[in-house]
């Protein structure tokens, strides 16, 4: 004659999550969502930057001592 099962635990139901634990990725989404929109919606707080528009070039050449354009001074 065979034997019947043999019981080696008695299975329970775990205990009911906590709050935090059931809810925890939803808070963390929102906080993630907010600090991404904090983050985005401050760009404009950034002082503006100045257009890149190039310099106008030296057009003549330095002068000096006695090539200047310039009437000498009177020396009195």
């Amino acid at each position: 004659m065979a034997k019947g099962p043999t019981v080696i635990g008695v299975l329970t139901e775990p205990p009911a999550p906590t709050w935090w634990r059931a809810n925890r990725h939803k808070v963390l989404l929102i906080l993630v969502l907010l600090a991404g929109y904090y983050i985005g919606s401050h760009k404009g707080d950034a002082p503006a930057q100045q257009p890149n528009t190039p310099r106008p070039g030296h057009t003549a050449p330095a002068t000096t001592g006695s090539n200047s354009t310039r009437p000498p001074a009177d020396a009195s």
